[in-house]
């Protein structure tokens, strides 16, 4: 008896920790996609400075699409100068979402954009994205953008 109360109980803990864990991460998730969800709707509103908030405001983020863009306030001027207009921003849509949690503090986000322009504003892009998030004081916030528009065939 002594034997199955001895292996009963960690495996027990052990069932609990995993149980929270799992809830922590699933709740970390959710609020990943709620700032997904707002972005979209920041930038089909034709704000930008809004849309920006969910990157962290530091000199060590980085933006890696065409071009590179290092810090905060370069990949803020990148986009304004990009979608310098709301018929260049376009509607913006994200699809096949996946939030990959990698412990309390940092998770990595992929997926699909679409933007849908008229031709004389650069017309329709496709491309794929891999965001990474850091859990900090003002919420998850993204550090790390590789964003892809594969070469048109």
């Amino acid at each position: 008896m002594r034997l199955f109360r001895a292996l009963v109980l960690p495996i027990a803990i052990l069932g609990a920790a995993t149980f929270t864990f799992a809830q922590s991460h699933t709740a970390d998730a959710n609020a990943i996609r709620a700032i997904l969800d707002k972005q979209v709707v920041d930038w089909n509103r034709g704000d930008i400075d809004t849309f920006v908030t969910s990157y962290k405001n530091s000199p060590d983020i980085l933006f890696m699409g065409q071009p590179i863009a290092r810090g905060y306030q370069q990949m803020v001027e990148r986009y304004r100068r990009v979608y310098s207009t709301h018929e260049k921003m376009g509607t913006l849509t994200f699809s096949n979402l996946e939030v990959q949690p990698l412990d309390a503090h940092f998770a990595t986000t992929t997926g699909n954009f679409h933007l849908d322009r008229i031709a004389a504003a650069g017309g329709n892009v496709d491309g794929y994205f891999l965001l990474v998030f850091e859990k900090t004081s003002d919420g998850w916030k993204i550090i790390r953008d590789a964003t892809t528009v594969p070469p048109k065939k």
